[in-house]
């Protein structure tokens, strides 16, 4: 067991509240529970030797391992295969159906001998919140259950367990053909116990489980060339959201590095508006309309807590449960990912100014037209919209922190205008469309002033391109997003010399970093990889342009940089390496973006 993975060696599963990760070596070295942004009960992925973690594996340490997931399902598969013979872990977590907010999660363990003969190996050592308390174990024969301030859990076993000071450990010797498991039970403290286990009640999870994922699945639309790679990115935003509320984090995980030894670790387990509302166009391409609709109607509902209120109509981030708390602490006592500090939790960032989220909001809403999704047509939800429109009228014009949320200091980002300008483009096509009242006239002004002032204060004659913010030369690539939103035109004069000069300072072997730190300063120490949401925004914007052989080699390479089951962190290293909280959504949501932009691009050149 290795003291750090690479945090691409890891897959994960979920039951729509929560989600653990699994190691290639059958470790679960994070989850948190009873929801994504709980405290943690497995942490080893921040701390070791405090965090806590749930193996299962075999007793050999030259088996090799390999994991994949079983086809069109989040059940993961841990293979391990050694000269004595060949072994499975089989992981998942039964989805919650009801889509009600329980304190029950369970996390479902099979163990299986393929071939030849395995001895299994069990060590539970849970360390609940965040390794500060305490807790104490009740052992049985086959169960064990763990005692902590404000949580117990319910470790049960096919084979015999035994007392390791307040941990348990287990070991099962399996021929080819035999079967057994592990089930791990967060509850409330004093929640019934799990009902006894058996094999065979293992079996049936497993196939209850895989048919819900299949069943669900069987909804995409998608029919280009990348169904594997895009069907796991679906799967993967399934999995990282929030049933009750329909809310979708921005990561399974916190506090792992976007440089391994710096400071740039938060937590990301929240809901960020823009990240969020990106998801709707993703969902909604996929023939996904319930789960788009699910977070339209979170969105409104967010605008509706602020009626009447003389602040901003929106926070960068929520909890899951629409909560706008989410003040930021940092765990002291964790030595953070291969020494990776601070380790915080919660994120500070959601007190920031950014601009762009109306933009993304507006831009969410208006994709449910025609598309079942009638939120943003209520005459409630159409005041919610409005009121924000005639909010951002009269404060779009200040400097904010972006989407880079940086900590440097507040600039004129060139891309919260062009989203400005999005939120009341959208605005007054919905306003037409549904025929409601508007200040149209307020709205159209806005829009048209922010449309000039862009073109003239957010371009370099220097770079010839639109730069990060106004009086500067610096690039940044989330201005990617210009042509998709439909700002300016994919094959524009000026937009096709900002592409090009993207390629020159932004592009490293076809992956692109955000912006430069050392040319645009962001307030925090080191560097980070690149970026691989702004390695598919590339990819869409080449596709548009017209530039095929570009963006199909570029998509085509980004695949080689997936793990080895398909998900995306947040960033590519220098060696290739994922770095970031993982999987993220953003790459993945715009994975799915950036396969139909350019199936579409390829079908009709195809044609022509």
């Amino acid at each position: 067991m290795d003291r750090y993975p690479p945090i691409a060696d890891h897959g994960l599963v979920g039951d729509l509240q929560t989600a653990a990760l699994v190691s290639s070596q059958g470790v679960v070295d994070w989850f948190a529970a009873p929801r994504f942004d709980s405290p943690s009960i497995f942490a080893a992925l921040l701390d070791h030797d405090r965090g806590g973690y749930l193996r299962l594996a075999p007793e050999r340490p030259d088996a090799i391992c390999k994991q994949l997931y079983y086809p069109d399902t989040a059940i993961l598969v841990t293979r391990f295969m050694s000269p004595d013979g060949v072994g499975e872990v089989v992981d998942f977590m039964p989805a919650d159906r009801s889509r009600t907010a329980t304190d029950r999660h369970t996390l479902v363990r099979v163990v299986r001998a393929v071939r030849g003969t395995v001895d299994f190996t069990l060590e539970c050592r849970p360390r609940f919140d965040y390794g500060r308390a305490e807790h104490r174990l009740e052992l049985g024969e086959y169960i064990g259950l763990f005692r902590s301030p404000g949580t117990d859990a319910h470790l049960q076993t096919s084979f015999p367990l035994e007392r390791d000071g307040r941990d348990a450990t287990g070991r099962v010797t399996l021929n080819a053909g035999e079967s057994g498991g592990a089930v791990f039970t967060v509850c409330a403290p004093g929640g019934e116990a799990p009902a006894p286990l058996t094999v065979d009640g293992l079996t049936a999870q497993v196939d209850d489980t895989g048919r819900f994922w299949q069943d669900w699945l069987r909804q995409s639309r998608y029919r280009g060339r990348w169904p594997e790679l895009v069907h796991r990115s679906v799967i993967t935003l399934k999995l990282l959201t929030y049933a009750p509320t329909g809310a979708l984090v921005a990561a399974a995980t916190m506090g792992l590095p976007e440089q391994v030894g710096g400071e740039r670790n938060w937590d990301y387990r929240f809901t960020w508006v823009r990240d969020g509302a990106l998801s709707v166009r993703a969902m909604l391409d996929l023939g996904f309309v319930d789960e788009a609709a699910a977070f339209v109607h979170w969105l409104v509902e967010r605008l509706h807590e602020r009626e009447g209120k003389e602040e901003e109509p929106l926070q960068t981030m929520y909890r899951i449960d629409g909560s706008p708390d989410l003040p930021e602490e940092t765990l002291e006592h964790f030595e953070g990912y291969r020494g990776s500090s601070p380790v915080r939790v919660g994120n500070g960032a959601a007190d920031q100014l950014q601009l762009d989220i109306y933009g993304e909001v507006l831009h969410a809403v208006s994709q449910g037209q025609g598309r079942g999704i009638a939120q943003q047509s209520t005459y409630r939800g159409w005041k919610a919209l409005a009121r924000t429109l005639d909010w951002l009228a009269d404060h779009w014009d200040r400097p904010d922190e972006g989407i880079w949320e940086t900590r440097g200091g507040r600039q004129d980002f060139t891309y919260s205008r062009v989203m400005s300008w999005v939120a009341f483009d959208q605005g007054l096509r919905m306003a037409e469309h549904f025929r409601r009242p508007a200040d149209v006239e307020k709205w159209r002004g806005a829009r048209d002033t922010v449309f000039e002032q862009v073109m003239e204060r957010g371009w370099s004659e220097r770079e010839n391109a639109f730069v990060q913010h106004y009086g500067g030369d610096v690039l940044d690539a989330s201005l990617l997003l210009m042509p998709m939103v439909g700002f300016i035109a994919p094959r524009d004069p000026a937009w096709l010399t900002t592409l090009d000069a993207m390629d020159r300072k932004l592009v490293s072997d076809s992956l692109v970093y955000r912006y430069d730190p050392a040319a645009s300063p962001d307030g925090l120490r080191g560097s980070e990889g690149t970026f691989s949401l702004c390695t598919f925004l590339y990819v869409d914007a080449l596709a548009r342009a017209g530039r095929l052989p570009q963006a199909r080699y570029t998509f085509e390479k980004m695949q080689t940089y997936a793990n080895h089951v398909g998900l995306f962190a947040e960033e590519v290293g220098p060696s290739g390496e994922q770095l970031g909280n993982f999987p993220q959504a953003f790459t993945h949501l715009s994975l799915i973006m950036a396969a139909g932009t350019l199936d579409g691009a390829l079908d009709a050149a195809n044609r022509r």
